[in-house]
C-alpha cells in the first residue's frame, strides 16, 4: 500500500513537471512582432489549383506573423488584387500589412542622360498605390553592380527623390541588400558609397544580415559605422532561420538599438523541410530566441 502511495506521488509529481516545463516553453515563445516576406510562401501562392491565397495568409497568421511584407507588385495591383483588396485581406486574416518590395530600374538612357523624369512618375504612381495598400514602407529590393561610379551615383540621387516623395505620403523609403553590394564599382565599395551618399531623412538600409555575412562581413560593424541607418533586418539563413549556424543572430541583436531596429522580417528562400513547416520552423526560432525583443522602435 504504501509503495502504491509513492508511486502514485512520484506520477503526480512527474505530471506536474512535464506541465511546467510545457507552460515554460510556451512563455519562452511568447508573442512577438514578425513579419513574413511573403516570396517565402511564393510556391504556394503561385500553385493556382492550391490553396487561396486568403487562406495561406490565415495560415501565417495562426502560426504567429503579425505582418507581411509584399513582393508582387504590378500594374497598380498587389498578388493581382488592388491596394485596397489586397489591405483587407492581409487584415482579415489576422496580420498587417507592413512594406513591399518593388523597384523600376534606369535604362541604359536615363543613366546616360540623368533624366529621372519618367522614373519618378512611374514611383508617384507606385507611391500612391501603397498608401492606399497601408504600406509603412517601401523597400528596393535589388540593384545590380552599375556600371560606373557615375551610374551609382544617378541611383543615389534617384534613391534620395523617391525617399523624399515617400516621405511626404507618410512612408519611409529603403534598399535590400544582396551580397554583391560588396563589390567595388571603379575605386568605392558598393555599399558604403550607397550609405554615404543617400540622405538618412529620405532612405534607410533593410539590412539583409545573411547576404552581408555572406559578402564576408559583419552587420555589426556596419550598425557601428553607420548607426542609425538600419531601420529593417532581414532574417535569412542558408536554409530555415537559426539553423545553419552561420549568422550570428545573438551579436546582431545585442546591437539592435544601435542599428536603429524598428521591424524584423523573415525571408525563407532556401528550404528543407516543406513550405508551410519551413516558414514555421523559421519562426519558432524567433519566437524562442531569448535575446530577441517583442517589438522593436516603440
Amino acid at each position: 500500500m504504501k509503495n502504491s502511495f509513492y508511486v502514485f506521488v512520484l506520477g503526480l509529481l512527474t505530471l506536474i513537471f512535464c506541465v511546467d516545463v510545457q507552460n515554460v516553453a510556451a512563455k519562452s515563445k511568447k508573442k512577438k512582432d514578425v513579419t513574413i516576406q511573403l516570396y517565402s510562401v511564393r510556391t504556394l501562392i503561385d500553385n493556382k489549383e492550391g490553396l487561396s491565397f486568403e487562406t495561406i495568409l490565415k495560415e501565417l497568421a495562426d502560426m504567429g506573423y503579425t505582418s507581411v511584407e509584399a513582393a508582387n507588385y504590378g500594374d497598380g495591383k498587389f498578388y493581382g488584387k488592388t491596394p485596397e483588396e489586397f489591405k483587407t485581406d492581409v487584415e482579415e486574416a489576422g496580420m498587417n500589412v507592413l512594406s513591399s518590395h518593388c523597384s523600376r530600374g534606369l535604362s541604359d538612357g536615363e543613366l546616360a542622360s540623368g533624366d529621372l523624369s519618367a522614373a519618378l512618375e512611374w514611383w508617384d504612381k507606385c507611391i500612391a498605390d501603397h498608401k492606399a495598400a497601408g504600406m509603412k514602407y517601401i523597400v528596393w529590393p535589388w540593384l545590380g553592380v552599375p556600371k560606373s561610379l557615375k551610374d551609382l551615383d544617378t541611383y543615389c540621387r534617384l534613391f534620395n527623390e523617391i525617399g523624399k516623395r515617400c516621405k511626404e505620403n507618410g512612408i519611409l523609403f529603403g534598399y535590400h541588400n544582396h551580397n554583391h553590394e560588396f563589390q567595388k564599382v571603379e575605386d568605392k565599395l558598393m555599399y558604403d558609397y550607397m550609405l554615404e551618399n543617400t540622405n538618412p531623412e529620405y532612405v534607410f538600409f533593410q539590412m539583409d544580415v545573411y547576404w552581408v555575412v555572406r559578402g564576408q562581413n559583419s552587420p555589426v560593424e556596419y550598425f557601428n559605422r553607420y548607426p542609425g541607418r538600419f531601420k529593417m533586418l532581414h532574417l535569412k539563413d542558408h536554409r530555415e532561420i537559426g539553423q545553419s549556424g552561420m549568422v550570428g543572430f545573438d551579436a546582431i541583436f545585442r546591437n539592435a538599438e544601435t542599428a536603429g531596429v524598428q521591424d524584423i522580417v523573415a525571408e525563407i528562400e532556401n528550404y528543407t523541410l516543406p513550405v508551410e513547416e519551413s516558414v514555421k520552423v523559421s519562426l519558432d526560432y524567433i519566437l524562442s530566441a531569448p535575446f530577441i525583443k517583442a517589438s522593436y522602435g516603440k
